[in-house]
């Protein structure tokens, strides 16, 4: 079945829920499958390599889960209006696939996380959306069909999903920032097949 890619890096726990709700949601269009992947954590100065295997939560990446998906979601922690080190790191390492078009025509959408209402997540949304229109993507966001978009008090955008996690840093999406997570998931699913992406 086709594959869709939820790529993402998180280090308090919020951006892997919100990964796991836009799973939700492309398994909920028939025929379309979500593999969950992250990135390793970077640092100033690597003494050691990072584990082939994390310790918990999705495997890391591999260059073969792009060649095979049929549509990617990013997702990342908002770090001063822009994703992490670590996710841009990998964005930066491919070049191999730009240049051959591994991802020219795929659907593609975003995902964030911040600690404040006004902390940048839009920003950061939009940075991600740059390396994929470089690599061809299809751009997916969220419309305001969805309810959700009109209503939330807290994350959601139409450049994709989002959660605030507040001065408590509490890693569990409200309803609303769930439901438009899982609708960003079915919207990218739900291109791909109209694309019609191998089975």
């Amino acid at each position: 079945m086709p594959e869709i890619l939820v790529l993402y890096y998180s280090r308090g726990g919020s951006v892997a829920r919100l990964a796991r709700h836009v799973a939700r949601g492309i398994e909920d269009v028939p025929g379309m499958v979500a593999r969950l992947r992250t990135v390793p954590p970077v640092a100033p100065v690597t003494t050691i390599a990072a584990p082939p295997v994390p310790d918990e939560g999705a495997p890391y990446i591999e260059p073969r889960d792009l060649d095979d998906c049929a549509g990617l979601l990013l997702g990342s922690p908002t770090r001063f209006g822009n994703m992490a080190a670590p996710l841009k790191h990998f964005l930066d390492t491919l070049g191999a696939q730009w240049a051959s078009g591994t991802l020219a025509g795929k659907p593609a959408g975003v995902f964030t996380s911040t600690a404040t209402m006004h902390g940048g997540n839009e920003a950061t949304l939009l940075s991600m959306h740059l390396p994929l229109l470089h690599h061809g993507c299809l751009v997916v966001g969220i419309p305001y069909t969805e309810r959700a978009l009109s209503a939330t008090r807290s994350g959601g955008t139409p450049y994709g999903a989002s959660h605030v996690a507040g001065d408590r840093d509490d890693p569990q999406p409200t309803d609303d920032e769930a439901q438009l997570a899982r609708a960003l998931g079915r919207r990218v699913a739900d291109v791909a097949r109209r694309l019609g992406a191998p089975a």
